[in-house]
């Protein structure tokens, strides 16, 4: 298992970004034109508001998924984040009055009652974690896929090799990249990642930046 670690330096981006423009000249082109990594993670949130925030942008752009989350946010006056309790003890009405569909309000519920029951794991308990285990864990409860619990991996946890191949930006900067005439599926996304570890993560950021030019 293969991590970044808290407060990743420069210099350690550097090396991923070495790395993968050794790979080919089309890395080298498009690292060398986009230049240094600058992957912000929140590493600092716990794997509950984690998975909510992910679930709240679900399927939205961020200015939706930024007006939904703040009138959320609002139903709680002074506190940072909801617990777990409190997202319970919120009348459906109105968490559903905030702009969440029943899917993803039921979701959220599921979350926060899985974080209570000690299913969603605290960040402690989650670095100690396999990347796998993890996953194999989170896509229990309902809602939540492969791809929301590798956003978690990636942006809370800051896990180095992380391919998240379901994810369409992933695979078409990759077309874009490489200049395919398709899009490649996920198993063939998978295979082809195999090259890029242990800098998977990186390699995703620097393919959601593939201009639509390429």
């Amino acid at each position: 298992m293969t991590r970044i670690a808290n407060g990743l330096s420069e210099a350690a981006y550097r090396r991923a970004a070495e790395f993968l423009s050794s790979l080919d000249d089309d890395w080298a082109r498009h690292i060398a034109a986009i230049g240094p990594c600058r992957h912000a993670a929140k590493p600092a949130r716990e794997p509950y508001e984690a998975l909510v925030r992910a679930i709240a942008y679900q399927q939205l752009h961020a200015k939706a998924g930024d007006a939904i989350l703040g009138r959320f946010l609002a139903l709680y006056p002074g506190a940072a984040f909801p617990a777990p309790e409190q997202v319970l003890a919120t009348d459906e009405a109105a968490l559903r009055g905030r702009g969440f569909s029943a899917t993803k309000l039921a979701t959220i519920r599921g979350i926060a009652q899985a974080a209570l029951d000690g299913i969603v794991p605290t960040r402690a308990q989650a670095l100690a974690m396999d990347d796998e285990a993890l996953i194999e864990r989170l896509v229990t409860l309902r809602g939540v896929g492969r791809w929301t619990v590798e956003m978690l991996l990636i942006y809370t946890l800051e896990r180095s090799d992380i391919l998240p191949a379901d994810d369409f930006g992933v695979r078409d900067g990759y077309r874009r990249l490489k200049r395919l005439d398709a899009t490649p599926t996920r198993r063939q996304m998978t295979e082809i990642g195999h090259a890029w570890s242990p800098y998977r993560t990186v390699a995703a950021w620097y393919l959601w930046r593939v201009p639509a030019t390429a």
